[in-house]
C-alpha cells in the first residue's frame, strides 16, 4: 500500500499569524497547539491532510521549492484574489511568464503559493 499525505509543514517566525492566515484562506480550524507555538490546522472534520506550522528563527530567503496551489470555490477567481489580498497575501514575482493562468502570491511570512485560474466549479 502506498503512503498517504498526512500533513504539510510550514516554518514560520510567528506560527500563530501564519496558522490564522491559512485557516482563513482554507476555511479550516486550529486542531492543536503544542507549547503555544506549533499549530496543527485542518478541516473541521479532522480529515487529512492538514498543515503544521512550526517555529523557526530565520527569515525566509529564496524561492520555495514546494508550494501550495489553491483555487477559488464558489466565487470568481478575481473575487478570491481580492479576498486573499485582504487577508494579508501579497503578489510576488518568482520569474513567472506574464501569460500564465495563475497568480503567484505569498503568505504574511513570504511563503509562496498560487491562486490557479478557473474556479473549482469550472474544473
Amino acid at each position: 500500500m502506498p503512503s498517504r499525505l498526512a500533513q504539510i509543514a510550514i516554518s514560520a517566525q510567528n506560527p500563530q499569524v501564519v496558522a490564522e492566515f491559512w485557516c482563513a484562506v482554507l476555511g479550516w480550524v486550529v486542531h492543536e497547539v503544542e507549547a503555544g507555538v506549533v499549530w496543527c490546522i485542518g478541516p473541521a472534520d479532522g480529515s487529512w491532510p492538514g498543515i503544521d506550522v512550526g517555529p523557526t528563527p530565520e527569515h525566509k530567503t529564496g524561492k520555495n521549492r514546494l508550494h501550495l496551489d489553491v483555487r477559488a470555490d464558489g466565487v470568481s477567481t478575481e473575487e478570491e484574489l481580492q479576498r486573499l489580498l485582504a487577508l494579508g497575501a501579497y503578489r510576488v514575482d518568482v520569474g513567472q511568464d506574464p501569460s500564465v493562468t495563475w497568480t503567484v502570491l505569498a503568505d504574511p511570512e513570504g511563503n509562496e503559493f498560487c491562486l490557479l485560474g478557473g474556479t473549482v466549479q469550472e474544473q
